[in-house]
């Protein structure tokens, strides 16, 4: 029985007092396990690794006594896991499969015969890594992809390391595509060496187990930190850690400056096929190895374990540009990073062409999904800003592994071939096959300003349930507050970011650009949402109150728009504005001289931004509410007093009021304005420009024809 909890490389999580509460139910205690393993991405990376347990119950049919095996289901991730992403399974069922095994060359085929053997009919569906885990006898196992040891599986001398780091007591088996026949050479690799305490897959990763939840837990933990500890032992024993530095990162400040002004380009050259949503890094991990001699050479091998390579293709590209470089000159920039990208796509396709068989799916994006620039950092490009992020954190596993094989031995990749095999898999392609398809605004970013309530968070919220990442900002700091704290609740932290910003203020406008740049890449659709209220008549306005309506609505428009529009140009796929104005850019009506000339100069300006940037591919578009009151701030101020003095009626008779006006008889919401914008930006609309779309419910006066 191992009793050490005192561990340096990794994290103790079990709390004895939890698991008690678990006694006796050892699915729970699988579960559990599981999540504190998948806590700590020492051990695994998201989405990666399976666990497993095997318990004596009731068959349902018998009522007799049957061996289960609860595992990790398919897709599933370790660190999030319920008792619903496992698959159960007969036992027996599942090791008798190999009676009908007919061999390597068709055990895809295995998979299909894992349904024959669910003993739970809500089961996840089972991964292909299920018989790895059937054909060991332990009652608990741990299959993990640590880095560790990776580091040592993907080392040119790695069975030999592995043979004396533990002595025996830790088993080998090379490298191979995990499935059924995987399975059984592990259990004759148990077979062959018995009473080990685990089993290292060449290039792949680590199974570990044990006869309790708890056992196989510190089982798994005690072999890890032999690895990590072995290899601090030997960083910069032999030899420098990557053939030591040769350049020096720039300063903090000036790695995300260049991160921001480089990200949309980079992100229009990935966007070639789909747009892409982009993650920028600059961790001491990634400087260290992109800074290092022999980032050339090891860059251009790729990775070694499946889960790596999966995630951030087969090599990164690594950018020549200076440091110095001046990213700021654009028609040079691309001038210098075309002919890369055009290289790169040219050496995945010679990748693909060369490795693929007959009935190998099509050649997917060609595109880098690992961006390396040496002094800067790293930028990740995926179909979602979680998958660019989880990317990132794949790649720094790689560097990790590299790092600990180059200390020990000399690092290896897996062969082409063999990477290949594992990308275009059938049974992969499967996968990707049965994934919902993309919603509308997947892989879009859009910036809204006054965003943080009312006709702009209804935007935010709608566009974000559409697919697309957001900038909510605001100039509240309050509400901005609230609104963070509801979106992270519904969407989660990947979907969103923030940002305090003033329309007339272009330094808070800038920072806005700048975080959507660094947070997701670029933008591609800027809502003009900010605005104010002042109903008064003529002979009470002041100077003040006619100047603040243009600052805010015309001036703030212009000078988002302005550097929106500098944002998507350099993304070179084009993009949206979408303004919301007013029906009372089209209305005359009572003490509204000044609320009433500035919405018309919104909507003309539109009109000419129209005209100008068509030529980019941006199309300019106008939303016009009226009497939108749901959770306006223009309403809790004095602008619903003086509409409803104009009108001669109390402010509580303003809804039924606007209602009864309108043609329709209705009253408008937030939501019925943001369904008006996805008009503009779902797609159906991308040939369309200029034009002004009224949600007032029928307000004849404003008829634009």
């Amino acid at each position: 029985m191992i009793t050490t909890k005192k561990f340096d490389h990794v994290s103790y999580l079990w709390d004895e007092a939890t698991a008690a509460s678990m006694k006796g139910d050892e699915v729970a205690l699988l579960v559990y396990r599981s999540n504190l393993l998948g806590a700590d991405l020492r051990l695994t990376n998201y989405g990666g690794g399976n666990t497993s347990c095997k318990i004596i119950t009731k068959d349902p049919l018998t009522s007799n006594d049957v061996e289960v095996m609860y595992v990790k289901g398919s897709g599933g991730d370790l660190g999030t896991t319920k008792r619903s992403g496992l698959a159960a399974l007969y036992v027996e069922r599942l090791r008798n499969l190999k009676n009908v095994y007919r061999g390597i060359e068709q055990e895809d085929e295995m998979v299909a015969l894992f349904n024959h053997c669910i003993y739970d009919l809500d089961s996840k569906a089972p991964s292909i890594d299920t018989p790895l885990h059937g054909f060991l006898p332990y009652k608990h196992i741990d299959h993990l992809h640590p880095d560790a040891a990776i580091a040592i599986a993907a080392a040119k001398d790695g069975k030999k390391i592995t043979q004396e780091l533990f002595s025996g007591t830790i088993g080998w088996v090379d490298w191979q595509r995990p499935g059924f026949d995987l399975g059984l050479k592990l259990k004759k690799c148990l077979d062959d060496n018995p009473g080990i305490r685990g089993i290292m897959l060449g290039s792949h990763g680590l199974f570990t187990w044990g006869e309790t939840a708890y056992e196989s837990y510190l089982n798994t933990l005690q072999v890890i930190e032999k690895c990590a500890t072995y290899l601090q032992e030997n960083y910069g024993k032999k030899k420098p850690v990557f053939g030591g530095q040769k350049m020096q990162s720039l300063s903090k400040e000036q790695r995300i400056g260049k991160a921001i002004t480089l990200m949309p380009i980079l992100r229009g050259f990935c966007s070639s096929q789909i747009r892409m949503i982009g993650n920028f890094t600059d961790d001491e991990r990634v400087l260290e190895f992109v800074n290092s001699n022999d980032l050339s050479r090891l860059a251009p091998m790729g990775t070694s374990c499946p889960d790596h390579f999966l995630r951030t293709k087969i090599s990164p590209l690594v950018l020549k540009l200076a440091t110095d470089e001046d990213l700021t000159d654009l028609a040079s920039i691309n001038e210098a990073l075309r002919p890369q990208f055009e290289a790169y796509r040219e050496m995945y396709a010679n990748y693909y062409n060369s490795c693929k068989q007959a009935n190998s799916p099509a050649m997917r994006d060609a595109n880098p999904v690992v961006i390396l620039y040496p002094g800067i950092g790293m930028f990740t490009f995926a179909k979602d800003k979680q998958t660019a992020r989880v990317a990132a954190e794949f790649y720094i596993n790689a560097i990790n592994v590299m790092k600990g094989a180059e200390a020990i031995s000399e690092y290896t990749s897996l062969p082409r071939q063999e990477a290949f095999n594992i990308e275009y898999w059938l049974l992969e392609e499967a996968k990707l096959q049965r994934m919902p398809k993309p919603r509308p605004l997947s892989g879009r970013v859009a910036l809204l300003t006054g965003s943080a309530g009312g006709i702009g968070k209804a935007i935010a919220k709608k566009f974000a349930d559409e697919g697309a990442c957001i900038i909510i900002n605001d100039n509240d700091t309050q509400r901005l507050e609230k609104a963070k704290e509801e979106f992270s609740k519904k969407y989660g932290t990947d979907v969103f970011a923030t940002a305090l910003v003033d329309v007339t203020d272009i330094k808070t406008i800038k920072k806005a650009f700048d975080t959507a740049c660094l947070s997701f890449g670029g933008v591609d659709i800027v809502v003009n949402c900010a605005g104010i209220s002042i109903s008064k008549p003529l002979e009470e306005h002041t100077e003040k109150d006619w100047d603040m309506l243009y600052d805010i609505l015309v001036k703030g428009q212009f000078l988002v728009t302005q550097q929106g529009v500098e944002i998507i140009r350099k993304q070179n796929f084009g993009g949206d504005v979408i303004n919301i104005v007013s029906k009372n850019a089209l209305v005359s009506g009572p003490n509204n001289a000044a609320y009433g000339s500035a919405k018309a100069a919104q909507l003309h300006l539109s009109r000419l931004n129209a005209a100008e940037l068509g030529k980019d591919r941006i199309r300019v578009n106008v939303v016009n509410p009226d009497a939108v009151i749901a959770d306006s701030k223009i309403w809790e101020g004095a602008w619903a007093e003086g509409r409803a003095k104009a009108y001669g009626i109390t402010i509580s008779e303003l809804p039924d009021y606007y209602a009864k006006r309108t043609l329709l008889n209705e009253i408008i919401l937030p939501e019925d304005i943001a369904n008006a914008c996805f008009v503009f930006v779902g797609g159906l609309m991308n040939k369309s420009t200029g034009n002004v779309l009224n949600v007032d419910g029928g307000v004849a006066m404003a008829f634009v024809r």
